[in-house]
């Protein structure tokens, strides 16, 4: 088979076999397509358009800063005008973008469109232009512009269709690497977030092997990684550290600050027995290094087993539940504001004794959580459940109230975080 030049598919006066017409265009587009990469696959479009437009210069646009910017994003010739910005309706580029038409313009000098600033910042003289707008699935997405024919060559109607094909086959293969671009980002976001789940599981407290343990400890997250926290452990004195807490925000922010937030209290509360002084210490560290407004409700306190009395300091979170012995329900306000917004903050100190009772501590991931009857739970609803599942152990009523509250038939909006802490006097 003879070898067919790219300008013989468009000659009137030839006549060729459908077979080498599909040869050599199957061949531009495996050109075109031969790198998954965006930066190879413009640059092997860019090298191609000139090669077989015979052009001087050529460059490719393409649509940024929410389509109102034409960016170049790839060119070759005499001079380098990668990363100039236009108008997305500017010049004869944003032309052929905004009317999805080429534009071929045999005398820039006649022409009101063409803007001379660019030949006068960069010393290049724009004779003639051939600008093809890159469409594909019916969304233009930039332009590929062709300067100046080589020997004094004027461009023709067989250039503009040549070029407009060449443009259709260059717009798929780009929106084809930057579909495999985003695949690759999408799978790279999804292991660094089972990365940080993993992470974050790590920090909760492990009470599978703990039997007649005081406290219980539940969470569920929303999205792949939290913003709630919980912990507890026994110090070697015999206190009883627990805290329960929710970030602000949701995703990756979130969860750097709840990494922060309770490593430094896992830490601290080993040496200190003071909620107030822990949430005060914690609080300034916050302060110097949160950022975008975020902050950190939380309870935290000791628990001395000896009597059964729970020492706790509440920051801004959601009150505590207080489960008495009798069956009635007290809430436990907050008396401080959250961590990371004001340095400097003291943290009041609330004493009770459990003597036969529960406390419930909880994120408003809860509380706000939406049932199978489209209502919030709020508060009662809690209670309701609680009083439901009062008869079974402390763990499997946590696991009966966050099964009630977190149906697979209704989006989680919020995570969802529940801690029992049970009478434990010896």
């Amino acid at each position: 088979m003879r070898t067919l030049n790219v300008y013989d598919l468009f000659q009137k006066n030839e006549s060729h076999t459908l077979e080498e017409q599909l040869e050599l265009l199957s061949e531009i587009a495996r050109g075109f397509s031969s790198s998954l990469d965006v930066s190879q696959t413009l640059k092997n479009a860019i090298e191609q358009f000139m090669v077989y437009m015979n052009a001087e210069a050529a460059s490719i646009f393409l649509l940024d800063n929410n389509a109102s910017e034409l960016l170049c994003v790839e060119c070759a010739g005499p001079v380098d005008i990668s990363g100039l910005r236009l108008l997305a309706g500017q010049g004869i580029v944003g032309k052929a973008v905004s009317t999805r038409s080429c534009q071929m313009i045999s005398d820039v000098l006649k022409d009101k469109d063409f803007a001379k600033t660019v030949d006068m910042g960069t010393g290049f003289q724009t004779r003639s232009i051939l600008c093809s707008p890159l469409v594909v699935n019916n969304e233009c997405i930039g332009a590929l512009e062709l300067l100046n024919k080589k020997n004094d060559e004027l461009f023709d109607e067989q250039d503009r269709q040549l070029s407009t094909t060449l443009a259709s086959y260059a717009a798929l293969a780009i929106h084809n690497a930057r579909m495999a671009d985003s695949l690759v980002e999408q799978e790279r976001m999804r292991k660094e977030l089972e990365l940080a789940r993993e992470i974050q599981l790590d920090l909760l407290p492990d009470d599978s092997d703990i039997t007649n343990f005081p406290v219980k400890g539940l969470n569920v997250p929303a999205l792949e990684v939290s913003g709630d926290f919980y912990d507890f452990f026994k110090r070697e004195d015999g206190l009883i550290y627990f805290n329960l807490a929710d970030v602000s925000g949701k995703g990756m922010n979130a969860a750097m600050l709840m990494a922060k937030a309770s490593s430094l209290l896992h830490h601290l509360a080993k040496s200190i027995d003071d909620p107030g002084e822990l949430l005060a210490r914690v609080n300034d560290e916050i302060c110097e290094t949160v950022s975008h407004g975020m902050f950190v409700t939380i309870v935290s306190g000791f628990i001395d087993t000896s009597d059964c009395t729970i020492q706790f300091s509440n920051a801004g979170h959601q009150p505590p539940l207080f489960h008495h012995h009798s069956g009635e329900f007290e809430e436990l306000k907050a008396s401080a504001p959250p961590l990371g917004i004001l340095p400097g903050t003291s943290f009041p100190v609330s004493t009770i004794r459990l003597e036969g009772g529960s406390l419930y501590l909880f994120t408003d991931g809860v509380t706000e959580s939406v049932g199978e009857d489209k209502k919030l739970l709020d508060v009662g609803g809690l209670i309701k459940l609680i009083e439901g599942n009062s008869d079974v152990s402390g763990t499997k009523r946590l696991e009966d109230i966050v099964a009630k509250i977190s149906h697979p038939s209704i989006d989680q909006h919020d995570d969802i975080t529940l801690m029992i802490i049970e009478c434990c006097a010896k």
